[in-house]
Parts: structure tokens; C-alpha cells; sequence
């Protein structure tokens, strides 16, 4: 077995073995390869912006293309509110009718909702960049599944948000009080698919945030600080109507998808993994700590 015959330069055939050589290198390099897509690089800031942006359009593109199945996003908050008070959880009108009559208050997480939402977000990716360079890819993994699986979530369970439910004597926070950056409310909801509730990205991303900073922060209120921005961020969604405490855990589980799909790729979760790359300059390296 893996012999063939060769004319020599006589003109006999005679045996020859092949080589498991060539099959052999093959392998390797593939193995090469792959251990190199999965070896933490120094991000380049024009890819990092490129890719951040191309992402989030497309993100938003395919949400707001997912067909807006209004009967179908309607029976689904019903049944979700219908767990809820099964649960004795259904705490939602409660607290969005307690902060809306606070004028500041409601205000301040109307805005809150609006931006935040964006600004941590690109404010954390920024300093994992800056700082902590060998684990930036893997943590920006962790935060791409998550709003991925997040999509397929929007196409197969449309859920309108409270304050949309008919009867649910839910306040529109941003409607009421004329305050701006909503795009599920007034002049911006033509644009944007108005029953994408569960799961709540607003979780998803705040909670990759508080834990990134919870496990990467050096100085502890800082930490403390994580940890609350998820926590707070819970209390504005619910106060605006905008979300359902479940489609809090909807977003959690797709979190958890996220860090699955970065500890399967890199071997470990991201905070576990070398602050620098490899191939870090030396300059960087001697004033590193």
C-alpha cells in the first residue's frame, strides 16, 4: 500500500513510495492559520472604525427590514405581560407611571435612552482599544454575537414594547414630554421597526459594558460604576415603557451566547487573555503595567 510504479531513466519500472509529507504540511498550515486568526493582533483604528460602522448599518438594516408583524407583536406582549402577572412581576405601569410624574426625572431617562445607549458602548470599545489591545478583538466578539443572535430573536418573536399595547395605559414618555432621540416614538418611528422589543439590546450592550469594566477596571468605583450602569440602565427601560423586564433576560441570553462564541474562538473569555499582543512595540511593553 502506497507504492506506485515509475519508468526510471533505463526504461524499468520499479517501485516507489509516496510521501505523507505533502498531506502532513497541509495540515499544519492549516493548523498555522487557524492559530493565527485566533492569536490576539493589535487592532488597526482605521479597520476597528470601518468595521464598527459597516456592522451597525447592517444591524440596523436588518432590524428595521424584519417584517413589522403587528397582530403577531401584540399577542406576544400580551402573553408576555400575562407571565409576568402570573409571576407577580408585572411591575412595569407601576414604575413608568411613578417616574413620569417626576418631569426631570422622566426627562433625564428619556435622554439617558437615547444616547447612552451609543456613547458607553463606543467609550468602552475606545479604551479596550487603547489599553488593553490583546483582549480588544475577543471582547468585541463577544459584543457582535450578541447583537447577531439578537436579530434572528427580533425576526422570530416581534413583541411590541408596553407602550404600544392597546388598553395598557402605558405612558410614551418621549411623546408626552416632547423630548427627543427616540426611534421607536413621533417623527423618527417610520424608520425603525417598532416591534423589535425582545430581546432588549439596551441590556445587552450596557450589561457587556458594566462586565468589561467590572472585570478589567483597576480602581474599584470604577467597578462599581460597571455594575451599575446595566442596573440603572434596567430602571429606564422599564420607566419609559420602551421594554418588559423579560426582554432584559432575553438580552442576558444572548450576552451569554456572545461570551460562548469568544471563550469557544480564543480558547478562553476575553478578560482571561494577555492585556498586550504579542507583538506589542517595545517602548509600549517597558511602560506597561
Amino acid at each position: 500500500m502506497g507504492e506506485m510504479t515509475v519508468t526510471t531513466l533505463e526504461g524499468r519500472q520499479g517501485p516507489t513510495t509516496t510521501s505523507p509529507v505533502a498531506g502532513g504540511t497541509d495540515a499544519r498550515k492549516g493548523r498555522n492559520l487557524l492559530r493565527r486568526l485566533r492569536t490576539p493582533r493589535r487592532p488597526r483604528l482605521w479597520f476597528e472604525i470601518l468595521l464598527i460602522a459597516v456592522s451597525y448599518w447592517t444591524y440596523s438594516l436588518i432590524r428595521n427590514a424584519v417584517p413589522e408583524q403587528k397582530a403577531a407583536a401584540l399577542r406576544n406582549a400580551d402573553w408576555i405581560w400575562g407571565v409576568e402577572h402570573d409571576l407577580g412581576l408585572a411591575f412595569e405601569h407601576s414604575v413608568n407611571h411613578a417616574v413620569d410624574s417626576v418631569t426631570w426625572l422622566i426627562v433625564g431617562m428619556n435622554y439617558y435612552y437615547a444616547t447612552l445607549h451609543f456613547v458607553v458602548t463606543l467609550g468602552v470599545l475606545v479604551w479596550l482599544y487603547r489599553w488593553h489591545p490583546g483582549r480588544y478583538a475577543a471582547t468585541r466578539l463577544v459584543l457582535f454575537a450578541t447583537t447577531a443572535v439578537a436579530l434572528v430573536g427580533y425576526y422570530l418573536y416581534p413583541l411590541a414594547p408596553p407602550r404600544l399595547m392597546p388598553g395598557g395605559d402605558f405612558i410614551d414618555t418621549v411623546v408626552v414630554h416632547n423630548t427627543w432621540g427616540s426611534m421607536a416614538s413621533g417623527d423618527l418611528k417610520n424608520m425603525s421597526n417598532q416591534y423589535a422589543a425582545m430581546p432588549s439590546m439596551h441590556i445587552g450592550w450596557s450589561l457587556w459594558c458594566g462586565l468589561t469594566i467590572f472585570a478589567l477596571a483597576s480602581v474599584p468605583w470604577v467597578k462599581v460604576l460597571g455594575l451599575l450602569y446595566p442596573t440603572v440602565t434596567l430602571v429606564v427601560i422599564v420607566a419609559t415603557a420602551n421594554h418588559f423586564w423579560l426582554d432584559a433576560v432575553g438580552g442576558m441570553i444572548c450576552l451569554a451566547f456572545g461570551f460562548a462564541v469568544a471563550r469557544f474562538w480564543y480558547g478562553g473569555l476575553p478578560h482571561r487573555l494577555p492585556q498586550l499582543v504579542a507583538d506589542e512595540p517595545p517602548r509600549r511593553k517597558r511602560f506597561a503595567r
